[in-house]
């Protein structure tokens, strides 16, 4: 057993030696960064909302825009109303098949990235959170390239996050980070219904 605890140490000595050179190499960024959820795969909101309670935790300004989900009721804008230092606009209209409305989802999608460009510009904000972004830029209610000249002009400090499944590339070349989710197994396909407290 010793003989195994004393290989053990000896490799974690070396990954962390290995680590420490590899963490000398990295500058801070002194600018905030600008993160891409995405892919067919479940978790690119709760990700998202996961860095919002974190940021939460350092009493950083956080702010949240929502793109789809309308007056959806949900157990995280249910928990973050509790955070006053936590902006939140929820401004679409619902999901896109429900609307039914092209013009409709073009007038809220706008609506909601005015509102969003405002807040980036602010310099109010160390985090905010364009949820379901993507989806609007898929069905084209929102121009990519509008979109990246806006995280450009955001505050240095400021973050930004963009969730929603068909990122466009130009946003991803430009993002810091892209993060795809990948679809393993989901219970939908087995017949089960989106579950209060685990999906919304």
């Amino acid at each position: 057993m010793s003989d195994s605890n004393d290989e053990h140490a000896k490799a974690m000595q070396q990954v962390q030696t290995e680590h420490r050179a590899k963490m000398a190499t990295k500058t801070k960024a002194e600018r905030g960064l600008v993160l891409i959820h995405t892919g067919k795969g479940k978790g690119k909101s709760s990700s998202a909302f996961g860095v919002v309670a974190r940021a939460l935790g350092w009493d950083q300004k956080v702010g949240v825009v929502q793109f789809i989900k309308g007056t959806w009721r949900t157990g995280e804008k249910q928990f973050f109303d509790r955070f006053p230092e936590l902006d939140w606009h929820t401004m679409g209209d619902g999901f896109t098949w429900d609307t039914q409305d092209r013009e409709q989802d073009v007038q809220a999608a706008m609506a909601a990235f005015a509102q969003a460009a405002a807040m980036m510009t602010s310099d109010e904000y160390d985090l905010i959170v364009l949820d379901e972004i993507n989806i609007a830029l898929r069905y084209d209610y929102l121009d990519a390239q509008a979109v990246k000249e806006a995280l450009e002009a955001r505050a240095r400090k400021t973050s930004v996050i963009l969730t929603g499944r068909d990122a466009p590339q130009l946003l991803m070349d430009y993002a810091d980070l892209v993060t795809e989710m990948t679809e393993v197994k989901h219970p939908f396909q087995a017949g089960i219904k989106a579950q209060r407290g685990v999906d919304y």
